[in-house]
């Protein structure tokens, strides 16, 4: 038990425990494996799809388990699997995939172990997708046959931005899904994009569902629990957490949330956090 009586840190990748490189620095690997050492349960939380968490789940050898698909999901690197999947209605991916085909939007689809995008009309399209770990390209009527799919994106170059496209996928699809949207320049690889983003999962809490998870299955109480984040989609887990904290790069909405806004995902912010609360 630690002096501030935290006994877990759920920490996000993109922008957060990644480096712009996307690489783990090395100070932040030694402190948070030295806090897992001595009872820390160490958590990712990410909007990264299951492929896309693999990599760093292996690098990283964390032993606890990883939320992935914005709280979708649920990975065990102990079993290497979904201990935990939400998948999204027949009828909801009809309308989805009407939507994309009336629209003509990018729609992506990703199930637990594939993704699926209809075929890029341009360069424009195809740079939208760089960096997406596993997109295998289909005709937009395969699609329609895809089951168990647990997250589907839109992108498109919508001028109202991330919030207005969200709202129009929402009456065209239902607004009874969790959603998050930003603006792809926000990816530190597509920062002169003018795609804006829309992510479509099952109903849930987003990244807060982890804090459910871990009283469940660990005891161990939202207050008692540091969250570490940097984007709008880090929101309900900051929120609800004992200690909420922001990254020095987030995005301007995350900062007034978080309890406090530590360095930048660039530099060993995060191993000084866990020093500090947990060494």
């Amino acid at each position: 038990m630690t002096s501030t009586n935290y006994a877990a840190i759920c920490l996000d990748l993109d922008g957060t425990l990644l480096t712009g490189e996307d690489r783990i620095l090395p100070e932040v690997v030694s402190a948070l494996h030295a806090a897992q050492d001595q009872g820390v349960l160490v958590m990712v939380v990410t909007g990264r799809s299951k492929i896309a968490t693999l990599p760093v789940l292996e690098e990283f050898s964390l032993k606890g388990p990883a939320m992935v698909f914005n709280g979708a999901a649920v990975y065990c690197p102990v079993e290497k699997r979904l201990i935990e999947e939400r998948t999204l209605s027949k009828r909801v991916m009809e309308r989805a995939c009407d939507y994309g085909e009336r629209s003509g939007d990018m729609t992506l689809l990703m199930t637990a172990d594939d993704k699926l995008c209809a075929h890029p009309r341009n360069d424009r399209e195809r740079a939208s997708l760089e960096g997406l770990v596993g997109v295998r390209h289909v005709e937009r009527e395969a699609l329609r046959e895809q089951q168990f799919v647990i997250r589907v994106s839109f992108m498109a170059e919508h001028a109202a931005g991330s919030l207005s496209y969200s709202n129009v996928i929402a009456e065209a699809v239902g607004d009874h899904l969790y959603s998050v949207h930003f603006p792809l320049s926000f990816l530190p690889k597509h920062r002169q994009s003018l795609m804006q983003v829309v992510d479509l999962q099952p109903p849930c809490r987003g990244k807060a569902e982890a804090l459910r998870l871990l009283q469940d299955t660990y005891g161990i109480s939202p207050e008692r629990v540091v969250a570490v984040g940097d984007a709008r989609n880090d929101t309900p887990l900051i929120q609800a957490a004992g200690l909420g904290v922001a990254m020095e790069n987030s995005m301007e909405e995350l900062k007034p949330v978080a309890d406090r806004v530590i360095g930048h995902h660039d530099t060993p912010a995060i191993a000084e956090l866990v020093r500090e609360l947990f060494l």
